[in-house]
């Protein structure tokens, strides 16, 4: 009960949280020209592009205008140069009843926004609040959430060192608690560790609960299929077509899973696999964030393949494999797993006559079932080779006890009975441990491999 109490607590209303409100929105996109700050794989107007699509997913939103103004360091304290930032200000400061700037740079640091704000007389967000803000908006599991509240441990820090920062401008005077010995800064910021470490632990127990599940699940021996892609791929539409599950609702936005689910379908030979679901990526997404939701993205080290889907209609579809690629990489998943990626080309029946310019990729229309087939045999062939299964048919004599074995130990697909002599023939998929025990519990029985 204490546990449950505490973890409410921390699930509470964020202090952060931008709340329900309506927001009118200019996003304003630093365009750098040239150095060593230009992006080589995308170009303002594709990354202005991202920035619609991430306030479209938020309800009560609205984007009044997209603002892309030159800047050769976006790091700087003011992010564009003093002329820029002029006319910046006068383009704000004449939209009719706009009430933010989203600014799309990764993080402003508290300064910064204070800065922004009062020049601009309206809230200024930066790239990580947004996400954030649409984090906590599909958050739905206790561990979801967590997370999120995990993540806003670093800006509110930052907002503390800028609140205890003016305090003293304008005091000038005492900085302690009363009579603690202990500063106001000081005191926060014990506050602050101490619920990290209560965040830290209860993702911890989850974390171990998790665990336990996976330990039961590897006990049935599904092979577990980790569906990953840029958010927005098609994901979600690719799992309910390979599973026939129709309680799942595909949504056309950004992050619209954002929590694990697990989805059982079968494949050509009838062997059942669990696909899962994973968070949608984002190119430049905070890396603070990422690191919030590896443990989301843990359970991708334990699966026994990884299927890579693309949305191969999005102009910048190249830069989004490349950042799927590197957060994939970054996550320390044994080699064979990152070396068997099945990579998916989705949407094709966007595109006239699609050809797949990389070799061994596959074509597919997860909405319209397109190349689905030859997918579920690409993930059979190699689940089969990576988890060493077999697909074999053995001669039994009914009245032994090898069917019920084979039953326990292994996937029976088919039994066809030879009545006249109580025999049956039995297909079955089982793996290589489980294949040397029958060989040396019943050396007489007869094997076909398939």
């Amino acid at each position: 009960k204490e546990d449950e109490a505490e973890l409410e607590e921390l699930l509470g209303p964020s202090p952060l949280g931008l709340g329900p409100d309506a927001q009118r929105v200019a996003i304003v996109q630093p365009a750098v020209k040239w150095g060593p700050k230009k992006s080589p794989l995308t170009t303002a107007e594709l990354q202005i592009a991202e920035a619609v699509a991430l306030v479209d997913t938020l309800q009560n939103w609205t984007v009044l205008d997209k603002i892309i103004i030159p800047t050769k360091n976006p790091s700087k304290k003011f992010v564009f140069g003093k002329g820029n930032f002029q006319v910046l200000t006068e383009k704000i400061k004449k939209l009719p009843h706009v009430t933010a700037v989203f600014l799309n740079v990764e993080r402003i640091s508290s300064l910064t926004k204070k800065e922004l704000e009062g020049a601009w007389g309206v809230k200024v967000f930066d790239r990580y609040t947004v996400v954030l803000h649409i984090f906590r908006c599909n958050a739905r599991t206790k561990e979801a959430k967590l997370q999120i509240a995990l993540a806003e441990i670093p800006l509110l820090r930052s907002t503390l060192k800028n609140e205890v920062s003016q305090r003293d401008q304008q005091r000038g005077g005492s900085r302690y608690v009363m009579g603690s010995g202990e500063t106001f800064l000081e005191t926060q910021n014990r506050v602050l560790k101490e619920r990290e470490l209560k965040i830290r632990n209860a993702l911890e127990k989850l974390r171990r609960k998790r665990a336990l599940l996976r330990t039961q699940r590897r006990k049935c021996e599904f092979p577990m299929v980790s569906v990953m892609g840029y958010t927005n791929c098609g994901k979600t539409t690719l799992i309910k077509a390979l599973t026939g599950e129709a309680g799942l609702q595909p949504r056309d936005q950004l992050f619209a899973t954002l929590d694990i689910t697990a989805h059982a379908g079968y494949l050509p030979s009838h062997m059942a696999v669990i696909y899962v679901d994973t968070i949608g990526f984002l190119t430049d997404l905070p890396h603070k964030l990422v690191e919030s939701f590896s443990a989301t993205l843990e359970e991708v080290a334990y699966s026994d393949l990884i299927v890579h889907v693309r949305d191969i209609t999005h102009p910048e579809t190249n830069l989004q494999k490349a950042t799927v690629l590197s957060v994939l990489r970054n996550l320390n998943l044994p080699s064979h797993l990152l070396d068997s990626i099945v990579e998916v080309h989705n949407k094709v029946d966007l595109i006239e006559r699609y050809k797949p310019t990389e070799e061994n990729a596959l074509a597919i229309s997860a909405l319209h079932g397109h190349g689905l087939e030859e997918l579920k045999q690409e993930i059979e062939k190699k689940i089969l080779t990576t988890t060493g299964k077999k697909i074999v048919t053995v001669n039994i004599n009914l009245e032994g006890p090898q069917l019920s074995w084979l039953h326990k130990e292994a996937t029976v697909q088919e039994v066809e009975v030879m009545p006249e002599d109580g025999t049956a023939k039995v297909k079955v998929i089982i793996g290589s441990s489980a294949f040397g025990r029958y060989k040396n519990l019943f050396p007489n029985s007869k094997i076909f491999m398939s």
